[in-house]
């Protein structure tokens, strides 16, 4: 008899603190999964930001729809960040101490994500798939971070030898925002270049927000440039290639994935034709060849009226994935049943067109696998197959 009640109490005991450590992870309640995200929705890439979110909530309220994950339901609080780094720590202070998010996804910018970490990383809140192609999302590494995205570095490193001898440029320039983003671009080129025994003939900056590039666009002039590597979003993008078209300047332009959206032709016209930008998602069509791409189009159309765009793809993608590593850790979600979970998974390509990914104990990275993609007439079409840029 003794041993039984010993055995009961002991079972009672293991249940009880099962049930506390549950309960005591944070945004973990027993009908829901409580999410944080940070996105620019009133700054200069508010456009970005504003897609994000919406391929977010749609990916949401389908989740939901279909009963939630392990008989819980997701609910997501997205911050506008207006994509300064104070006012992102300020949301990520908001996200992890107030409302005590379990995890933070789809968090845009790189200043912004670098603001946030430390003060998610001290409450142990996951930063799972930022949007930034920057090393620094999985680099050094932490367990708590989760990146999707090759970065802006190897992007730019393995397209641009090829694209050099592609177009036989002779001189090769760069413009870059003067901050954690635009220097991985330039870094990038630079050691992509240096694998062609060339260096940059040119190297020019500006400040995020900026609007007058004339004085950047005169000095590659000047500098006899045929190619042109643009650190760059989207009103950068926009005038620089507007300013260049205006003076008689006609490099062939190189941008990275921060650059693939349709708001570059949809802002800035005919102009923008010719541009070439590294990219993994591909951007939607309401009118794809591809019938389940289509149709996912057509249902984001009608929910928010407006089209789809890559970024809006990327939200989607993220919180698909999130929710795979959600069913896979199982009814009793924590923290580190979640990185379990995450450290074994292999996501495949989806409808999107993304190279498949995988992440393991040490590898927070999914794939640096990229694509480039060309706007011809308007439209962005992908011109190369996947490819890894070679290990330095």
């Amino acid at each position: 008899m003794k041993s039984t009640h010993r055995l009961a109490a002991g079972l009672a005991l293991a249940f009880a603190s099962t049930f506390t450590w549950a309960q005591a992870t944070q945004g973990v309640s027993k009908g829901e999964v409580l999410l944080g995200s940070i996105q620019d929705l009133s700054g200069p890439i508010a456009g970005f930001g504003k897609q994000v979110r919406n391929g977010l909530l749609l990916a949401v309220d389908e989740v939901n729809e279909q009963g939630g994950v392990n008989g819980r339901k997701l609910k997501i609080v997205v911050e506008d960040s207006a994509y300064d780094p104070r006012k992102a720590a300020l949301a990520a202070q908001k996200l992890v101490n107030q409302d005590k998010v379990f995890a933070v996804l789809g968090h845009i910018g790189t200043a912004q994500n670098m603001a946030a970490m430390p003060i998610q990383f001290e409450k142990n809140v996951i930063n799972f798939f930022p949007v930034t192609a920057a090393r620094e999302m999985y680099d050094p590494f932490h367990r708590l971070k989760y990146s999707f995205a090759a970065t802006y570095y190897d992007q730019v490193r393995g397209a641009l030898p090829k694209l050099v001898k592609e177009k036989n440029a002779k001189k090769v320039c760069t413009i870059y925002q003067d901050d954690e983003f635009g220097l991985e671009v330039m870094r990038g080129g630079e050691a992509g270049l240096k694998t062609i025994g060339m260096a940059f003939a040119e190297k020019t900056t500006y400040k995020r927000g900026a609007t007058d590039f004339s004085s950047q666009v005169a000095r590659m002039k000047s500098s006899g440039c045929d190619l042109v590597v643009l650190g760059t979003i989207i009103r950068e993008t926009i005038g620089t290639i507007a300013e260049s078209r205006k003076t008689g300047f006609s490099p062939t332009f190189l941008g990275t994935s921060a650059a693939y959206t349709d708001l570059i032709h949809r802002l800035g016209g005919k102009a923008m034709d010719g541009l070439y930008a590294t990219m993994t998602v591909q951007n939607p069509y309401l009118d794809e060849a591809s019938q389940p791409l289509r149709f996912w189009a057509n249902k984001y159309k009608t929910k928010f009226n407006e089209d789809p765009t890559v970024f809006s793809a990327y939200g989607y993608v993220i919180v698909n994935t999130f929710v795979r590593a959600l069913q896979k850790a199982g009814p009793g979600l924590t923290t580190d049943s979640f990185i379990k979970a995450m450290d074994t998974m292999t996501v495949p390509p989806d409808i999107f067109g993304s190279a498949e990914a995988k992440f393991g104990p040490q590898k927070r990275l999914g794939s640096n696998a990229f694509r480039l993609s060309q706007l011809q007439d308007a439209r962005w079409k992908v011109v190369s197959e996947y490819s890894e840029p070679p290990k330095e």
